[in-house]
């Protein structure tokens, strides 16, 4: 974990998640990764869990690490664990693109996008089925999905518009998959939204 100093008037340490801030985090999760929460949670390795922290981002962290990372306070510490997101000023949460790797592991619906698709995805446009190789059978209609490229790299993830069986009739140029974060955001200077 990284911290920086400032001179801070209240002294704030990261907290657990409250309540309803754990239900619409993981409504948001269970869109992509179904009841796999869980397997986040009680791992083989070591359980984790998840902790709010500066600028209201949820951190997915060891136990270990966190009671370590307790020790700063909340107006000093600048990451710890995994950002997985950020509550918005509305109250929903929004998942960056940092929560991919875990995402991809647990995922419930998958997309695979053509070679001369993926660029495409990587500069922040929705996947069309043209560019559409493999769709996980049976995937609903606005499903959290991942997609991949063909040699099943994790790209990013997004909102399916269509069902597996509606896009079998979709014109080439109709949306697949409506584009929600992509690994092309390290490059385009997202930063500030990432971290």
């Amino acid at each position: 974990f990284q911290t920086h100093n400032s001179s801070t008037e209240k002294e704030r340490k990261m907290r657990p998640l409250t309540e309803d801030e754990t239900k619409i985090l993981f409504q948001k999760l269970a869109e992509y990764i179904g009841r796999s929460i869980e397997k986040m949670i009680n791992r083989s390795d070591e359980r984790h869990c998840f902790r709010l922290a500066s600028k209201n981002r949820v951190y997915y962290v060891s136990e270990s690490v966190m009671k370590t990372a307790n020790t700063v306070s909340r107006d000093n510490l600048l990451s710890f664990g995994t950002c997985l997101g950020k509550f918005t000023k509305g109250g929903k949460f929004r998942l960056h693109i940092t929560a991919l790797d875990y995402l991809s592991q647990y995922a419930q619906y998958k997309v695979w996008v053509k070679p001369s698709a993926e660029m495409s995805f990587l500069y922040g446009n929705n996947v069309m089925k043209s560019g559409l190789a493999r769709i996980t059978e049976s995937t609903p209609q606005y499903a959290g999905v991942v997609v991949y490229s063909m040699s099943d790299i994790p790209l990013g993830f997004g909102v399916a518009s269509q069902s597996t069986d509606a896009c079998k009739d979709l014109e080439p140029m109709g949306n697949v998959v409506l584009h929600q974060a992509d690994i092309g955001e390290y490059l385009r200077g997202m930063e500030d939204d990432i971290f």
